[in-house]
């Protein structure tokens, strides 16, 4: 057997580890409806927290961000100045503004107000940007980066009403403590190969809502490229996936081929819904998925 060091690499071959079995006797049509925080969406496949992609296409982050409103998913949204997240907010997309563990806490709190006032659906912090690889504290982008305390974490949830999401939750001891802290939902992330030998997030995401005890919203983040490998999410427990890097060529073409690709998953996803006995996101079975021993 050949081993990497690469997490991309263990998680994408952990994704092919997983089989799943049919069930087609009493199988119906299958929906894909989302309810996420009171609002109602078209599918559980919604973009992931991307930033900067001016490099990617013109005007990438709201194309991005128009395709999700094309999709009627979640839109997620990273780095970016003011004007870019209410340029974001104006195309009407349901956007999570997700905030880097800056250094300055007082910048932090004012992005979370700005984010409520653009309009955003919905805040959350990325605490894997906590720490570079050298030792020291994260440096992103000429930004200065700091690891945040439980109670730090804890005022940054109650300085605002939104729903506050913690991405990068790799453990059952960050889930226990955004839980405690209050977090209305997190996402299980490595953000593709921070760290090496990462496990995958679908190998600790059942322990992980076990330790949450499925009182808040569980995402999945990292390597997702189709309709199967969402599903396997979603049937382990995810409420819910960020495809990223698998949309960003597609944002050459445009919104509307991104927003196609966005429903040509969820498309899928409910074909293999329907094969293996599932009618709605809320009836899905983790006995449906196999770990290849052979």
């Amino acid at each position: 057997m050949e081993y990497t060091s690469d997490s991309d690499k263990i998680t994408r071959d952990y994704f092919d580890s997983l089989l799943v079995e049919t069930r087609y006797l009493d199988s119906t049509l299958a929906s894909s409806e989302m309810e996420l925080y009171g609002k109602k969406f078209s599918t559980p496949v919604m973009t992931a927290a991307l930033s900067h992609l001016g490099n990617t296409a013109e005007n990438g982050m709201v194309k991005y961000a128009e395709a999700a409103a094309k999709a009627n998913t979640v839109h997620w949204v990273g780095m970016g100045d003011e004007k870019e997240l209410e340029d974001i907010c104006a195309t009407g997309a349901s956007t999570i503004k997700i905030i880097k563990p800056y250094e300055d806490n007082k910048r932090i709190l004012a992005k979370i107000k700005h984010a409520e006032k653009s309009g955003c659906f919905a805040v959350g912090m990325d605490i894997d940007h906590s720490f570079s690889a050298d030792g020291k504290y994260d440096f992103v982008l000429g930004e200065q980066m700091k690891a945040k305390s439980f109670d730090e974490l804890k005022d940054f949830i109650q300085s605002t009403k939104l729903p506050f999401i913690v991405k990068g939750v790799l453990s059952t001891r960050d889930a226990e403590k955004c839980l405690k802290a209050g977090a209305q939902g997190i996402v299980v992330s490595h953000h593709h190969n921070m760290v090496s030998y990462s496990v995958p997030p679908l190998f600790v995401l059942p322990e992980i809502l076990n330790a949450v005890s499925n009182q808040i919203p569980v995402f999945v983040d990292c390597g997702i490229e189709s309709a199967m490998d969402v599903y396997k999410c979603l049937a382990l427990g995810a409420k819910a996936v960020s495809v990223g890097r698998h949309l960003m060529p597609l944002l050459k073409e445009g919104s509307d081929k991104t927003a196609g690709r966005i429903i040509q998953m969820t498309d899928e996803l409910k074909g293999i819904m329907s094969r293996t006995g599932i009618a709605s996101l809320d009836k899905m079975d983790p006995s449906v998925i196999h770990k290849r021993t052979f």
